[in-house]
């Protein structure tokens, strides 16, 4: 299985690192959800729902947002320069190292 590790910002400050397989064609969320992330997911991945809302912390370089998750992410009041949708993020090998804080829909 070929994987990366991301870390996850936590509430306390600390980092937790996760291991991410880049094989099985999961999205960011779906892997967040498995480490027993608290992301409702409501909308399926569809981008409709924000609730995997996360900020990148890291310099990592993420593919471009397509038209659906920035439509989705202009309704945000906690919007940063770096927020992107977990959903939309497919794991793969350039994103080792890609260091993020969950934000959600709140």
């Amino acid at each position: 299985m070929n994987q990366i590790t991301i870390q996850v910002a936590e509430t306390d400050g600390s980092l937790t690192p996760l291991e991410v397989p880049t094989d099985m064609g999961l999205s960011l969320m779906e892997v967040l959800k498995g480490y027993g992330y608290a992301i409702e997911a409501t909308c399926g991945g569809m981008a409709l729902c924000a609730t995997c809302h996360i900020q990148v912390l890291s310099d990592t370089i993420l593919p471009e947002a397509g038209e659906d998750e920035y439509n989705m992410l202009d309704t945000l009041p906690n919007l940063t320069d770096n927020s992107r949708l977990a959903c939309q993020i497919k794991p793969h090998n350039d994103l080792e190292g890609l260091t993020i804080k969950i934000i959600g829909d709140q």
